[in-house]
Order: C-alpha cells, then structure tokens, then sequence
C-alpha cells in the first residue's frame, strides 16, 4: 500500500511538472509571438533625408547621419525608415512640415523651420588648399587672397546667399570668386564635392567649403589637402562662419525631442568617434588645429 501511494504520487508530480512545463512552453512562446509582434507593430524611426548628399547621407546609407540615425534606431529599438527629397528649396515644407517623417539629423541650431536639440558638433567653413601650395591660409583679410582664384559654395544663382562669398565681395573680391553649386548635377553622385576636387586639380587657388564636407572629400583626393578654420568666426557685423549643429523635429513635439537630446548626452562618445571618422572638424573639441 505505501508503495502503491508512492508511485501514484511520483506519477501525480510528473504529470504536473509536465502540465506545469507545457504550459510554460506555452505561455513564453505566446509572449514571444506577442512581443515580435509589438515590435512590428511599433512605429519607425521615421527620417527626412537626402538621397545624395555625402558626407551627411545617401541612399546607400553611407553617410555619417545615416550611420547616427542607424545608432538612435538600435537604441531606441526601432528600425530606420526614410523619406528622401533633395536638400534645396522645399525639403523641410515636403518632408518634416508635411508629417511623412519625423526627424532631421543636422541642420544648424538656430533652425528656424523645425525645434531643434541640444547641438552634438560645432563646425566651421574652412579654407581649402592643396598642401604644396604651402599657402596656409586661416584669414579672410590675408592679403594674398587678391591674387588669388577662391572657389566658394552657392545654393542658389546668388553669391550672396553664401557667407563666403559675402564675405569675399565685402572685401573688393568678387571678380575673384568661381562659384560651385552644392546642388550641381544631381542625377550624379556626390554634387558637392566637385569644389574640393577643383581645388586638388589646380582648377582654382583655395576655396572655402563647410568644414564636414571639404573634411571628407580631401581625404579622398590624390593629393594631400591643407584644411584650416576660417578667421575670424564671425565676420563684421554679423556673419557667422562657425555653427552648432543639432537634429530636429517638428514644432511642439517635446516628447520626441527629449528623447533625442536625452540620446545625445548617453551616446556623446559613440556620436563624436563617428564623427571623426568622417574627418568632420570640430570647433568644439580640440579648437582650431587644422583637419588634415
């Protein structure tokens, strides 16, 4: 009898522990359905891009902010999802403005088209020379510029909507600025890096380009390039030639930009070592040294 009872109760506590475990395998394979399925179900990190627009980004995802929107997705848990429209008149009214996505990973801080985060990079315009000109150059007021062929970027048909070839034509020389548009040909890759390959062929003397582009085009030239911020920072009366850079998002989305500014205080390692892989010079940190 007491081995009979025995038995009966080993059988009692197998079939139990089994139940127990099935229903386990049960309940955690539900919970797993239902958690891939919430993640699905879980809205993207939703981006306004450019298509063709190295070093920033590309539809390849080349650039270093498609690589920091890949670091915010990973982080937050979410998979990246672009909008792509050219950056020129109308990006921000048919991208961010219109709802199709959420999120500019760097215009400058003062943006006043979009909220904008705390800024994770300073940058400057720079002078860009080849390094066996030896020339240099770091001031606008250097006298040398009156000889000189200066490459400079325009956005538009209008010298003036660049602050250095404002800046330039302040000081008597227009007839010595070869604009470059940063919009150029763009059913070709990478239009705006047609100023920093003219400047390695010898197209013209230097040029002044936005310090993270002219960074990362010099090191794919075949001849070493001088890059040096442009003095002084804020040309008379007011011009700036240094900018904070931050992302953004739509006015009155305060919950989003929390979380981008809280992602950028955590990640202000990862996000400043990218940034140095792309060569971006930085005013921020490590002042004015040359780039290159």
């Amino acid at each position: 009898m007491p081995q009979f009872t025995a038995r009966r109760a080993l059988v009692v506590v197998r079939c139990s522990r089994f139940a127990l475990c099935g229903s386990l395998f049960v309940m955690l394979s539900g919970a797993a359905i239902f958690n891939a399925a919430c993640h699905r179900a879980q809205p993207p990190l939703r981006v306004c891009a450019d298509p063709n627009n190295l070093p920033f980004s590309n539809n390849r995802g080349e650039g270093f902010e498609n690589k920091l929107a890949q670091m915010l997705a990973a982080d937050l848990g979410l998979r990246v999802e672009y909008t792509w429209w050219a950056q020129r008149r109308g990006f921000v009214r048919n991208t961010l403005r219109a709802g199709v996505c959420d999120v500019l990973l760097g215009v400058p801080s003062s943006f006043e088209l979009a909220q904008t985060t705390r800024p994770y990079y300073r940058s400057s315009y720079v002078f860009v020379a080849r390094q066996d000109r030896r020339l240099a150059l770091e001031s606008l007021d250097d006298p040398r510029l009156q000889t000189m062929t200066v490459g400079v970027q325009m956005v538009g048909d209008d010298f003036a909507n660049s602050p250095p070839a404002h800046a330039l034509s302040a000081r008597g020389l227009i007839s010595n600025i070869v604009g470059y548009s940063v919009l150029d040909d763009y059913s070709q890759p990478d239009p705006p890096a047609r100023i920093v390959h003219a400047v390695a062929r010898g197209d013209v003397d230097a040029a002044v380009v936005w310090g993270p582009l002219a960074g990362y085009f010099a090191t794919r030239e075949p001849v070493p390039i001088d890059i040096r911020p442009v003095t002084p920072e804020i040309d008379p009366p007011f011009l700036p030639f240094v900018f904070d850079i931050s992302m953004a998002v739509r006015h009155g989305d305060a919950e989003r930009l929390q979380v981008l500014d809280d992602f950028i205080v955590r990640r202000r390692g990862d996000i400043d070592r990218l940034l140095a892989d792309y060569g971006v010079p930085r005013l921020d940190r490590g002042g004015r040294r040359a780039a290159r």
